[in-house]
């Protein structure tokens, strides 16, 4: 009897640490309010994005990499916004987490920042463009050529997507904002853009399904024309 309890013991002791490892990863999406400033942070799969913005006026964005290790994000930055000379700079930021909360000690002293979600979706990840629907109906491979990437990053509930060439240092634009995937509806609120901020607060609606690993999207464009783009994660 004592050797059973002793058992059940050590396995909820591991299920609780298991929970806890779970719950306090930096996986998903972080805010903070610094004045009029408005902090996004996003991690998933391996890749951060750190966006600034100021209501509907878009002011810096940078990403890259990161791992994490004994309390500390080793980052190494794909691309700068706002300083190109930083791009291939390696950050060690130290970091506590907890359930709601990231606390870092950064350059400008230290920050906290609340929990948004905790990046479990069917379409959090890492996306690249891969295939495109031709005229005639056909889909067509995508390969991308050169150092130039276009990425989109989903949490639990947010999005960003990202244009740069990490070879050349070169920023070419980002948007993100919130997204909802419910019954075959893909629906993406725009918070920031870079290259038009009359776009923000507008809401894009597209037909959207997973298939084979695939992230099958289709419907209009932000200027009216019609799609249907296939979406591989990054790390396949």
């Amino acid at each position: 009897m004592k050797k059973h309890l002793i058992l059940l013991l050590f396995a909820i002791c591991i299920s609780f640490t298991t929970v806890q490892a779970q719950t306090n990863s930096l996986s998903g999406a972080w805010e903070f309010n610094d004045g009029s400033d408005q902090h996004q942070l996003f991690f998933e799969d391996g890749y951060f994005i750190h966006t600034v913005h100021q209501a509907d006026k878009f002011i810096m964005s940078r990403g890259g990499s990161y791992e994490t290790s004994n309390g500390t994000i080793k980052a190494k930055l794909y691309f700068n916004s706002s300083d190109s000379s930083t791009v291939g700079e390696e950050l060690n930021i130290p970091f506590e987490v907890s359930t709601n909360k990231l606390s870092m000690d950064v350059p400008a002293g230290h920050v906290n920042f609340n929990r948004v979600d905790d990046g479990k979706a069917p379409l959090a990840g890492v996306w690249r463009i891969t295939g495109r629907m031709q005229e005639d109906g056909k889909v067509a491979d995508i390969h991308q050529t050169g150092s130039r990437q276009t990425y989109k990053l989903l949490t639990g509930k947010k999005f960003q997507w990202v244009a740069i060439d990490p070879d050349k240092k070169e920023f070419s634009g980002t948007g993100g904002g919130s997204y909802t995937f419910k019954d075959g509806k893909y629906t993406e609120q725009i918070e920031f853009f870079s290259r038009d901020n009359s776009r923000v607060g507008v809401s894009l609606v597209f037909d959207g399904k997973l298939q084979d690993g695939k992230w099958h999207h289709s419907g209009l464009s932000s200027k009216g024309a019609k799609i249907y783009e296939i979406w591989s994660k990054v790390s396949e």
